[in-house]
């Protein structure tokens, strides 16, 4: 389906590949994904690489609705030996660090890290495109609001796919203009939609094949599945593993997930169902 080339590591996929969450926060919306220390990280990420997990995804920065933003300088505290340590005790993993400041996919990257997912698209730190691009990693645009503070706001409650066409036609070219050579789609569930918008693009994943890059998806235990179904985060896996299906389905490249195995299940059948 698509190769992903960084730090003299190739990870070549021929299915959808699942992405493991490490929330290295103390207020992330999901209880169980939060750890603080080296020991537990190491902990739940051989866990996760024996339940089928390619990438894991270390983030600093809680972005759940209501969080208090941290400064490049506290994210990098967080997560820098963590980083260190997975780096070396797990040299098989692609290791992708969730961030939207460049100074941080920098120092991330000489660490040891492979990729960079931007919730922001390149849009909250404008060096963010230019470092990307010396570096030379695979990089994720997620569509979300263009201010940091809007992130979460509903502008209107429209057809989303003319908004995610637009903004994925614009950055992409910017990022290709900066020199990024590898892309991946994340139409941002969750964020700056209103839960029938968060449906629509779920139904709707097909059209960006357009773009013809791999699509990232992040549904996992999100609030527009518990609150639809009257439920908390904690009891929200099922539903995850219901849109898991439906974006595999409509053609989705990876799963950014907290429960890798149950994800990677959905992956193996739904193989005999394409």
């Amino acid at each position: 389906m698509f190769t992903l080339n960084s730090q003299g590591k190739t990870l070549q996929s021929t299915k959808p590949l699942i992405m493991g969450i490490l929330n290295v926060t103390p207020d992330s919306f999901y209880q169980n994904s939060r750890i603080t220390a080296v020991s537990e990280a190491i902990d739940l990420i051989g866990i996760m690489q024996k339940d089928g997990a390619s990438i894991i995804d270390i983030g600093g920065q809680s972005t759940r609705p209501g969080a208090n933003a941290i400064s490049a300088s506290e994210e990098l505290e967080r997560i820098g030996s963590i980083i260190e340590a997975v780096v070396k005790t797990f040299p098989d993993l692609f290791i992708s660090v969730d961030t939207y400041y460049s100074e941080v996919a920098k120092e991330v990257v000489n660490t040891g890290a492979h990729m960079i997912n931007d919730i922001s698209g390149g849009q909250y730190d404008p060096a963010m495109f230019t470092t990307i691009a010396s570096l030379n990693v695979p990089y994720v645009i997620m569509h979300v609001n263009e201010s940091k503070d809007e992130m979460h706001s509903v502008k209107n409650d429209a057809s989303i796919m003319p908004v995610l066409h637009d903004f994925f036609s614009k950055t992409c070219s910017s990022a290709n203009d900066a020199g990024i050579q590898q892309l991946i789609l994340d139409p941002g569930f969750g964020f700056s939609k209103s839960p029938t918008q968060n449906f629509e693009l779920i139904s709707n994943l097909s059209a960006f094949t357009s773009f013809q890059k791999p699509v990232l998806i992040g549904v996992s235990r999100k609030s527009t599945i518990y609150k639809t179904l009257g439920i908390s985060a904690a009891e929200a896996l099922n539903g995850s593993t219901v849109l898991h299906t439906a974006a595999i389905l409509n053609g989705a490249s990876i799963l950014r997930v907290h429960d890798v195995k149950e994800a990677n299940e959905v992956v193996t059948l739904c193989s005999y169902l394409q």
